[in-house]
């Protein structure tokens, strides 16, 4: 028997795999791509992502969104020189809308992954352990859900004070219970899988099982919440700066926009119809994305 005929039935299995993931690739693709809906949510995404990554360059008047003001031009409506009309100080609402873009995505990922990163390993902990650890976590977690997340975030900021990164701080406090009971129950049905016991039996170190076995296996849920929660974080930092305790101006955020443009409706509307409809538009498409990522991760979902 030659070395070849030796490593021959390697190189099938190898390639095997590598034509099962591409096939479950493609299957993955054309589910998504069959709902009109999760296309919709992908492509608000995309150019959610796209205005925050080119912001200050797609800006026609970037320096509107640093502080400059023009009275001459105060309360515009849209026009071809202003597409969104002007605010009070005579700023381009259109470039502000689109840095803002900016400033809104990194207050998503901030809440949502402190979230994550706190919520995930104490609920495959809670899971796997079970008894008094499990309990303890369990009960803890209860305590931050007892209280409505943004009741209880409005009064970490006035302990905190007024401002963009103590915002983010309280939001990320009463984010992570969330996590916690999704990982947690994901934990306790993966556990008892057959592939768990057969690395317990040969002697595997539960860490070792958390991150090889257990970790892997809850990341769908995972996916699918995180992406919805992009939107929801985005949506309650922009809550908290309408009302006073979020971005401050001159900061291009959205909420802060439509905050100070309430003052002006209903004659200026579009001072805070835009801001409205980009936070509208932002939420929306991170939750249609995530149903659709739902319909793929999750099978069972669409037999429901």
């Amino acid at each position: 028997m030659t070395t070849s005929d030796l490593t021959t039935p390697v190189r099938l299995t190898f390639r095997e795999r590598h034509e099962s993931r591409i096939r479950q690739l493609r299957l993955y693709a054309y589910t998504f791509a069959a709902s009109f809906s999760s296309m919709l949510g992908l492509v608000l995404v995309i150019l959610f992502l796209a205005l925050a990554a080119f912001g200050p360059w797609l800006a026609p008047y970037p320096e509107h969104t640093t502080g400059a003001f023009n009275m001459a031009e105060r309360l515009q409506p849209p026009s071809a020189d202003h597409w969104f009309g002007t605010d009070e100080m005579g700023s381009d609402i259109l470039s502000r809308v689109i840095v803002g873009a900016r400033t809104s995505l990194w207050i998503g990922l901030l809440i949502t992954g402190i979230g994550a990163g706190i919520g995930i390993p104490l609920g495959i902990i809670a899971g796997y352990a079970g008894g008094w650890t499990r309990a303890a976590i369990m009960r803890f977690t209860e305590l931050f859900l007892a209280v409505p997340g943004l009741a209880l975030a409005l009064a970490i900021v006035a302990a905190l004070g007024p401002g963009i990164t103590n915002c983010v701080i309280a939001l990320a406090i009463v984010w992570w219970p969330g996590y916690v009971r999704l990982v947690e129950a994901k934990t306790l049905s993966v556990k008892e899988e057959l592939f768990v016991e057969s690395a317990r039996s040969l002697g595997a170190r539960t860490p070792w099982i958390m991150w090889h076995h257990i970790l892997p296996n809850c990341w769908s849920p995972i996916i699918v919440k995180m992406s919805m929660d992009m939107g929801m974080a985005i949506l309650a930092a922009a809550s908290l700066g309408f009302i006073g305790l979020g971005a401050r101006p001159p900061a291009p955020e959205w909420g802060a926009m439509i905050s100070v443009a309430r003052s002006y409706m209903p004659d200026w509307w579009w001072y805070s119809f835009f801001p409205g409809a980009a936070i509208f538009l932002t939420v929306l498409g991170f939750n249609l994305l995530g149903d659709g990522l739902r319909d793929i991760l999750d099978p069972r979902s669409r037999e429901r």
